[in-house]
């Protein structure tokens, strides 16, 4: 039988997607079956604003053996335990949303319908206070997850925030001394096969080809080969999503380090600060229908907390996703697939969920369609449960009277939200499927920080005396009193951190 095994693949684009799937695949590519080559031009920027990650990149870093302290390290990466949003509900409003579990260690999902009882009783305290992780990052606090499952410690859940530009430089570095080869150029002509429409080889503009089985699209909002020579086709979800452009801007340290990314809501947008160890990440993200550019960056100078370390730059997207990432022998990785906006700082997710759907459907060179497809069903699903989750957040604005809000407040809803909202309001359930990324804990967050308030509980919460419930919830608090004062500084943490060998 002719050998039909993947043996070249390009990556084309370099940037967090482009490195992180070079990454991955040289990792599992031992011993060697393929040869990876990445062209990127040092001449095209990339968009570099993805520095506040989920806690899913644990995965990713177990994956290719890249231990906490190298991160920390080479990045100047600080930890996260989840956002807060600020006046997304009105001035002076402000909700957070944890990575941890509510609740003690043992509660699963029964917590909140214990909360709501008791809360429906006049009983309970508000919700964020059961969060330990909520606690923690308002008090500037952080400690590692407990691997004791009694431990309220087992509830914390943390990410990072990074440097994009130097993570990807550290990925590369890792990947070439594992024999990833990187091709410095820009791809003037792209090859395809005259019968399948497989593409075959690309040129760079030194006259350099090079050939390969499987191509990675990582070039970008560009889409230069799953768009720009395949012409999948586009999903435009902006009637959800309405914002469409972002300013970014780098600004300087002026204080120690929150544990936490920031969401602070505009009149046409909304405007992020991620802090690092050596400087702050900002950004604003808006309607060019209601702002010029020039208005988006006199908002985002005006709130800043340091002198700005550079102009703001300006990034254009459309909110939506490929109708297939994969089309043909085209993988389509990051921003080539679609962009959502990063109000949940989930890019970086993104881009691992495609590889590791990659990963798990590795095709040989016939891509077959089937293959292709499955790719395309279960990325797909990930995709629309964070346009979902996003979604939620925009909808939910009651206490803002702008026109980019009020437009969000009215417009129709994807079935799937409506259900959920409408489910949670009258039962208190948060009914997932098997796979989604957020949980019932990000989701109670949110619907709760955004108001909505559930009027039921689950019966079986019943069989508890309010008494003994009540009673349950004050443990918990105090359990969270007792973890919280024994806990470190987070910049005390980091810096413990850095001094390990």
């Amino acid at each position: 039988m002719p050998d039909r095994r993947i043996r070249k693949i390009v990556i084309l684009g370099g940037g967090t997607a482009g490195w992180m799937t070079a990454a991955a695949l040289a990792k599992v590519n031992s011993p060697p079956q393929f040869t990876i080559s990445l062209i990127e031009s040092d001449e095209i920027g990339t968009i570099g604003v993805g520095e506040a990650t989920i806690p899913t990149i644990h995965w990713f870093n177990r994956l290719i053996d890249l231990n906490e302290v190298e991160l920390i390290r080479e990045t100047q990466a600080t930890y996260k335990l989840g956002i807060e949003f600020v006046n997304w509900n009105g001035a002076g409003r402000r909700y957070f949303h944890p990575f941890g579990r509510y609740g003690g260690p043992h509660d699963a999902s029964m917590f909140y319908h214990r909360w709501i009882r008791a809360k429906l009783a006049g009983t309970a305290e508000n919700h964020q206070e059961y969060s330990l992780t909520t606690q923690a990052a308002r008090a500037g606090k952080f400690a590692a997850p407990a691997s004791d499952p009694n431990s309220i410690l087992a509830t914390l859940g943390y990410a990072y925030h990074f440097d994009a530009n130097l993570y990807a430089a550290f990925l590369r570095r890792r990947c070439e001394s594992k024999g990833v080869r990187r091709v410095e150029g820009k791809v003037t002509g792209i090859e395809q096969d005259p019968e399948s429409g497989f593409i075959t080889s690309l040129r760079t503009h030194r006259d350099e080809l090079i050939e390969g089985d499987l191509f990675i699209d990582c070039s970008g909002l560009r889409a230069l080969l799953i768009e720009g020579t395949l012409h999948t086709g586009f999903d435009d979800w902006s009637h959800w999503l309405p914002c469409d452009r972002a300013l970014a801007v780098p600004s300087e340290r002026v204080q120690d380090p929150i544990p936490y990314t920031r969401s602070t809501a505009h009149a046409a947008g909304w405007q992020w600060r991620i802090p690092l160890q050596h400087r702050t990440g900002n950004g604003i993200v808006y309607s060019s229908r209601l702002w010029s550019d020039e208005q988006a960056a006199e908002t985002l100078r005006s709130h800043l907390e340091a002198p700005p370390l550079a102009e703001p730059r300006l990034i254009r997207f459309l909110a939506g996703r490929r109708r297939k990432s994969w089309n043909k022998n085209v993988v389509a990785i990051g921003l080539s697939s679609g962009f959502l906006e990063p109000l949940e700082s989930t890019s970086i997710h993104l881009i691992q969920s495609g590889i590791a759907k990659l990963l798990s459907l590795f095709p040989t060179r016939d891509c077959y369609p089937e293959t292709a497809e499955q790719f395309n069903r279960v990325f797909g699903a990930d995709v629309e449960s964070v346009r979902d989750f996003l979604v939620l957040h925009y909808h939910r604005s009651a206490g803002r009277s702008e026109p980019l809000w009020q437009y969000c407040q009215h417009m129709a809803l994807p079935e799937a939200v409506a259900y959920r909202m409408a489910h949670f309001t009258r039962t208190g359930r948060i009914v997932l499927t098997t796979d989604e990324l957020f949980k019932e804990a990000s989701w109670f967050a949110v619907m709760m920080g955004q108001g909505l308030e559930p009027t039921d509980y689950n019966p079986l919460v019943d069989g508890i005396s309010p008494e003994e419930n009540r009673a349950h919830l004050s443990r918990i608090q105090q359990q969270i009193a007792t973890a919280l004062g024994a806990m470190t500084r987070h910049e005390d943490y980091i810096r413990k951190q850095l001094r390990q060998p």
